[in-house]
């Protein structure tokens, strides 16, 4: 019984941690100001026929804070990963000297800067419910175990306190990246 009961909180734990690392995935595709290549992690290229992260047919560097160079391994793909950054309407002009792809990124307006606080509380909203999924899937497989009614209620506790302590962490994540949003 008590390593089927360690089973269930240790896959739990491990699931909430699996909402954490997705959440910190998203929030580096949130921008907040200087120029990242993880920002171009969502285009993907026509490669002779067949669509291809950007990142596999180019080097992608950052010359200075609010530029993009992106060096293809082969020069006839300057137009495929212009229009592939155009047609991923990430508000990016890019430019193109022959020889590279070149994107100023422009400094985030006030307004733009909101609309990114709030598309992160989602991400973060969006975790908070996976974790709270968890808690519920692991108060349903101690149910399942038909277990004494002191031992579930140890166990549902422990449960809730490991969602409580990923709860703050998602809420700390947040704050995190609002802060650095918002810093101009």
């Amino acid at each position: 019984m008590d390593s089927e009961i360690n089973f269930i909180l240790e896959s739990t734990e491990e699931a909430m941690n699996g909402a954490i690392q997705h959440l910190e995935k998203q929030f580096s595709n949130i921008r907040a100001g200087k120029a990242s290549p993880s920002m171009l992690g969502s285009v993907m290229v026509d490669y002779y026929g067949s669509k291809t992260p950007l990142n596999q047919v180019a080097n992608i560097s950052t010359p200075d804070a609010r530029t993009l160079a992106i060096q293809p391994f082969e020069k006839s793909l300057i137009q495929e990963i212009e229009k592939a950054i155009m047609m991923a309407n990430l508000g990016f002009n890019p430019m193109n000297n022959g020889e590279s792809v070149i994107i100023n990124v422009p400094p985030l307006t006030e307004e733009r800067r909101r609309d990114l606080v709030k598309q992160a509380k989602a991400e973060a909203e969006d975790a908070k419910i996976g974790v709270r999924n968890d808690r519920k899937n692991a108060n349903n497989d101690l149910k399942k175990l038909e277990a004494s009614e002191d031992i579930q209620k140890s166990t549902e506790t422990d449960i809730q306190k490991l969602t409580d302590r990923f709860i703050t962490t998602i809420d700390e994540l947040l704050v995190q990246k609002e802060k650095e949003i918002m810093t101009v």
